[in-house]
């Protein structure tokens, strides 16, 4: 086996009724806490006052900002740095999907940092150990930002979504209840519960991978492709909520190591330049093209999922169970209603191109087991726009 180093600090607090622990957990590492949420006119409005009860009982003060969007922007973030300051918090606790506790991550770092968040992306040194305790609690199965060093963040002006990338944003804590995602709509649990597939198939093909990487997302990737359908099924079934928050986390932990592959680089394009299309959407539209261009690099892995989806594969060569794959994650996305194209994502054909030509920006695509060109990356995309 290659030498590998694994390091992923959070301390994981995972269970039905975990939540109600939050205000302990949370006084470990501040009397003062920024609660950074969506809008606190949802349907979790009564959860967002239940934390803040939580936080007050176990001595906590909480000032709650209440306007993360989806692909949270620069501007939602320095909003809420400036409320941190001048409110004088010591710790941040992001509560929601990705959107809010990657927020919570890039407050963390502005508040006590000069500049932005943004000066702090990956593409720099990154924040120092200044950076305010981040506490984090999921209401999605999909993103995993729980337990990475990750906080995406998109910078409008020049619809450019990046990323801070560094173990100074690892949260202190992940709060992991599977109660909390029972209201998650059908379209939400789909896109986030393929998010989830996908961080721990790329990470699983990534050539940053080990050999711990790949028993955490082997086994979150034979969870997913039981448990998806069934909570997309029957949303209350709170068994198959929890089996997905689990393969969740598993793909945070995964990704945290290996990072991703081309599909997260782009997906993150696609995302800077048409910000109404979801992340969970981005991937889906683009893994048929992913799939076929990559199979053939990666074929005894390609067998080995292709093998989780379809168990008479065992008896076949890993030639014939790699391209298989392809057609059962096809198969699965029909399944999920997640089978899509650009044409009905409302990305035209010059959007594509805008994509396309900053494909190479971010480093993820590098990771892939083949490593696309740009012209190569127009055409995989081009190929999405439209399908049957």
């Amino acid at each position: 086996m290659k030498q590998f180093d694994y390091f992923a600090p959070t301390e994981i607090f995972f269970g039905v009724g975990r939540i109600a622990e939050i205000g302990e957990i949370t006084a470990q590492y501040g009397k003062k806490a920024l609660l950074v949420t969506g809008s606190g006119r949802s349907e979790r409005s009564e959860l967002y006052d239940r934390v803040g009860k939580y936080l007050n009982e176990a001595g906590v003060s909480c000032v709650h900002y209440a306007e993360v969007t989806p692909n949270p922007t620069t501007d939602i973030v320095t909003e809420a740095a400036g409320i941190a300051v001048s409110e004088g918090v010591d710790v941040v606790v992001g509560l929601g999907g990705g959107s809010a506790i990657d927020t919570a991550k890039a407050v963390a770092v502005e508040a006590v940092h000069s500049g932005t968040a943004w000066d702090y992306n990956c593409h720099t040194c990154g924040p120092t150990k200044k950076t305010l305790p981040i506490i984090a609690v999921g209401t999605t199965a999909g993103t995993g930002s729980q337990t990475t060093p990750c906080a995406v963040i998109t910078k409008t002006s020049e619809c450019d979504k990046s990323a801070i990338w560094h173990r100074n944003i690892f949260p202190r804590a992940a709060v992991i209840d599977p109660e909390l995602t029972l209201s998650m709509p059908k379209q939400v649990t789909a896109q986030t519960g393929f998010d989830a597939f996908c961080h721990n198939f790329e990470a699983y093909l990534s050539k940053n991978t080990n050999v711990f990487v790949e028993c955490m997302a082997l086994e979150a990737m034979r969870i997913i492709v039981e448990y998806l359908p069934k909570v997309l099924q029957d949303g209350d079934d709170l068994e198959a909520r929890s089996q997905m928050a689990w393969a969740d986390t598993l793909g945070g932990l995964t990704n945290a190591s290996a990072g991703v592959t081309l599909p997260h680089g782009l997906g993150m394009q696609i995302g800077g330049h048409c910000p109404h299309v979801t992340h969970g959407q981005s991937l889906a539209v683009f893994y048929p093209a992913f799939t076929r261009y990559t199979c053939t690099s990666a074929e005894h892995k390609f067998a080995v999922v292709g093998r989780i989806f379809d168990s008479s594969l065992d008896k076949e060569p890993d030639e014939s169970a790699a391209w298989k794959c392809c057609e059962s994650i096809d198969a699965f996305l029909k399944k999920i209603g997640l089978w899509i194209d650009f044409r009905g994502l409302n990305v035209t054909k010059e959007d594509i191109r805008a994509i396309a030509d900053c494909g190479q920006v971010l480093g993820d695509y590098a990771n892939n087991p083949r490593v696309a060109t740009i012209p190569e990356m127009y055409d995989l995309l081009l190929s999405c726009y439209e399908r049957e």
